[in-house]
């Protein structure tokens, strides 16, 4: 939400700078996350001043140009260059000295230079008014009123709003400070801690009268529920046209562009009292008569955007006796609205049910001002003087007479809120006793009524507007909040809860993993659980049938829950590569969600994703991919730390990948990793090989959670490694020797490995050579020569048998 100052200023005359202001805002909960500068013309004419035309004759050296002399109010005149055929001795005119900064309508800036044109200096620019920002004309430079007197600023003789704008991140439940006005209450509330008594200013409406009663429009509101207050009256005699100035800028300076006179009024007292209108051109109100209440689902209905909408049997519908001319609170028809040619309006002012027009906005897409506080509440008691401004804000600038009494339909009036606060559980729950009286100074300068006060408490009203303070524990924060949080001391003591958890739970485990792969350099991410259906098309393992539908989507891509975390962890890696970041290495907990006949399922996934480097470059190392192996050494790494040892490895059965691996123990599988299918890499449009893991995070959960540890002493006496180096076909994998290797002896054998590969030049076709090492431990005595070769000896003996190999 942006807040003009200027415009807050005419609410509470405050002299603090923007920066004191924005502060205190922030403290009350109204957090200030940006200021910026607003001008209405770039620059603010700094460096534009008035000067005197002395003289003005042709250029010696160009037929079109002019050669004058300007004071500007300096100890000398100046000479510019001029080539407006108007320029003549006499004139007073604006003009851009040496170093001032003009812009151009797309705001690129140029630096007024001393220079010298066709042989002549010229020290400065005499200006038209487009190269000002001051209109579009470029005819001539600008002829001022001579009875300006000459060196006196531009920006003091041309209407230049300056302006600080306060860039608010508003919180859902604060509906009361979405205006100016609302802004103001709180900025009032917040001085007033600080001993600073300042008047709130309202706009007076004390001058509204009805003129004629030539124009009535009848009201019915058929539907009181959804329609609790309606009010409205007409005005005649209108002329539409632009806005005055200073409207304009107050629009532009919080991000609105302004439309007409009519339409910039409703905006204005929208901002600035936080109540919507709406404008109706009166002659296009079929009976004189406004119905509010619902129409047939399926109802065609266009709205101002020019798209036609089909109209559900809960929307609220602002009609006449023939057809529906705007959805209540969200959105106008595109055939009701203000044009150039209206002369009559019915201006509307209402307080519709927050929930009704929150799901007709949602259900069309819509997102508009209105809706935005319509939907979250505005006060109910506001709607009566709203209209009465907004009126007689339309007559100063659009002229028009009031043709009809207010009409307002307000059959239950929304009452006040009654509360109850206890001094001791305020005490509580702030952490420090607040004196009685600052308390209820506090409460009355939030206009909620003390109604009495006894020893333990106060008996408290509080006002329609406010409806997010309904409990005890809201009025102590309200309290909290203008007290200032930054005034309870805090306690030197901490207190906290020994809480006895298994080593096994859930989040430990995540944790343990997540540092982990954070120490080889993966990054977490966190991904939206809602996604595109269109994936479905990518991947045989995910199906339409299993999709889980959003009821009320907030669009189109993300209208299901996901059944895969591949496709939003690819959306991630697409985000950095576009963003030159192509060295990546993620890894993501999340979960997947199926929906199998009449039963959901939800299921724990971990997922890793490598692509590019896998370090930064460096001057002494040279740059490696991201590979295979090094995915699955990572993925060993975790199921090793986790306990997990024995499990078998077979080729990967999930078409999102071209080439990969399944880890499986016994008929559970537990992780599938590999190459993701360059396929679907081109849907996501990147180029670049992606590394992919899938774990089975619940079944990984539950093998952890029946793990045992056990403990051994560590062994005495020295191990001995012993190495091959064997020819093999190129079928044999590391694997299956693996596996024969610890079949041959089960004892003194503690590990295996594979430190070189060698294949090509001086090996027979088809061969290849594995350079393996053995390692051999006898927990309870040395091993000797003997022994060792006689275990090497079998070693050799069943690679050959079995594999075919020889020794090198």
């Amino acid at each position: 939400m942006k807040i003009s100052y200027n415009w807050l200023k005419q609410f509470i005359k405050t002299d603090w700078t923007a920066k004191q202001t924005s502060e205190l805002l922030t403290d009350l909960g109204l957090e200030v996350e940006g200021v910026e500068r607003y001008q209405s013309v770039k620059g603010g004419l700094e460096g534009v001043v008035i000067g005197k035309v002395l003289t003005c004759v042709k250029h010696p050296n160009a037929d079109k140009l002019k050669l004058t002399t300007v004071d500007i109010g300096t100890d000398a005149p100046v000479q510019i260059v001029c080539g407006a055929p108007n320029v003549a001795a006499g004139q007073k005119v604006p003009v851009a000295t040496i170093g001032t900064t003009l812009y151009t309508d797309e705001g690129e800036s140029w630096t007024i230079k001393k220079g010298k044109i066709r042989g002549e200096e010229s020290h400065g620019m005499i200006c038209a008014e487009d190269e000002l920002g001051l209109g579009t004309s470029h005819d001539g430079i600008m002829v001022l009123d001579e009875k300006i007197k000459v060196g006196t600023q531009a920006a003091d003789i041309f209407d230049i709003e300056n302006d600080q704008v306060f860039e608010i991140g508003l919180t859902p439940n604060r509906a009361d400070a979405m205006s100016h006005y609302g802004t103001a209450r709180d900025l009032k509330a917040g001085l007033i801690q600080k001993d600073i008594k300042l008047e709130l200013i309202t706009p007076s409406v004390s001058a509204f009268r009805v003129d004629n009663r030539t124009l009535k429009i009848d009201i019915d509101v058929q539907n009181k529920d959804l329609a609790p207050r309606y009010c409205g009256v007409t005005i005649s005699k209108i002329k539409v046209a632009e806005s005055p100035t200073w409207l304009q800028h107050r629009l532009k300076a919080i991000g609105l562009s302004p439309i007409n006179n009519i339409v910039d009024a409703t905006n204005y007292v929208l901002h600035e009292l936080g109540q919507p209108l709406h404008a109706f051109d009166a002659l296009k109100i079929s009976g004189s008569k406004i119905e509010v209440k619902t129409v047939k689902a399926g109802t065609k209905f266009t709205t101002l955007d020019g798209i036609e909408r089909e109209l559900h049997e809960d929307d609220l519908m602002i009609c006449d006796t023939e057809k529906p001319m705007c959805i209540a609170g969200v959105f106008g028809g595109i055939d009701s609205g203000v044009t150039e040619s209206t002369t009559s309006i019915f201006l509307e002012s209402a307080y519709f049910n927050p929930v009704s027009v929150r799901k007709s906005a949602k259900r069309h897409g819509l997102n508009t001002d209105a809706s935005f506080r319509f939907e979250r509440g505005i006060d109910p008691n506001i709607t009566e003087y709203a209209l009465k401004r907004a009126a007689l804000l339309i007559q100063e600038v659009a002229g028009g007479e009031i043709t009809s009494d207010i009409i307002d339909v307000y059959p239950k009036k929304i009452e006040d809120f009654h509360v109850r606060m206890s001094f001791d559980n305020a005490k509580k729950l702030i952490g420090e006793e607040i004196p009685e009286e600052i308390i209820k100074r506090i409460l009355t300068s939030l206009d909620i009524k003390v109604n009495n006060v006894t020893e333990t408490g106060l008996g408290l009203t509080v006002p329609a507007y406010r409806n997010d303070v309904l409990r005890e524990a809201d009025i102590i924060e309200e309290i909290l909040r203008v007290y200032g949080y930054n005034n309870i001391k805090t306690t030197e003591k901490i207190n906290a809860s020994i809480s006895s958890t298994s080593r096994f739970e859930d989040h430990k485990i995540q944790n343990i993993v997540g540092d982990q792969l954070a120490a080889q350099g993966f990054y977490e991410i966190l991904s939206n659980s809602l996604t595109n259906p269109n994936y479905v098309a990518l991947s045989e393992q995910i199906k339409e049938e299993h999709n889980i539908s959003m009821l009320n989507p907030l669009s189109n891509d993300l209208s299901v829950l996901r059944q895969s975390l591949l496709f939003s962890g690819l959306e991630a890696v697409l985000h950095n590569i576009n963003r030159k970041r192509q060295d990546l290495k993620f890894f993501e907990f999340g979960k997947t969600y199926h929906h199998y006949n009449n039963t959901r399922a939800e299921n724990k996934h971990l997922t890793l994703f490598a692509t590019g480097n896998k370090n930064k470059e460096s001057w002494y190392d040279a740059s490696k991919k991201s590979d295979f192996f090094f995915l699955k050494g990572s993925i060993t790494s975790i199921l090793e730390r986790l306990g997990i040892s024995r499990y078998n490895e077979t080729p990967v059965k999930n078409d999102v990948f071209s080439e990969g691996l399944s880890l499986n123990l016994g008929k559970t599988k537990l992780v599938d990793f590999g190459l993701v299918k360059k396929s679907i890499l081109k849907h996501f449009d990147i180029s670049q090989e992606v590394l992919y893991a899938d774990f089975n995070w619940d079944a990984i959960l539950d093998i952890v959670k029946r793990h045992k540890i056990t403990f051994k002493a560590i062994p005495k006496y020295p191990e001995v490694r012993r190495d091959f180096a064997l020819l093999l076909d190129e079928a044999v994998t590391f694997d299956s020797i693996y596996k024969i290797a610890k079949q041959s002896e089960k004892q003194l054998l503690k590990s295996v490995s594979l430190f070189d590969v060698y294949q090509g030049k001086n090996l027979p076709q088809g061969k290849k050579s594995y350079a393996l090492r053995f390692t051999l431990q006898d927990e309870n005595k040395t091993l000797n020569d003997k022994q060792i070769d006689k275990i090497m000896k079998k070693l050799q003996t069943n690679f050959e048998k079995q594999l075919g190999a020889e020794l090198r």
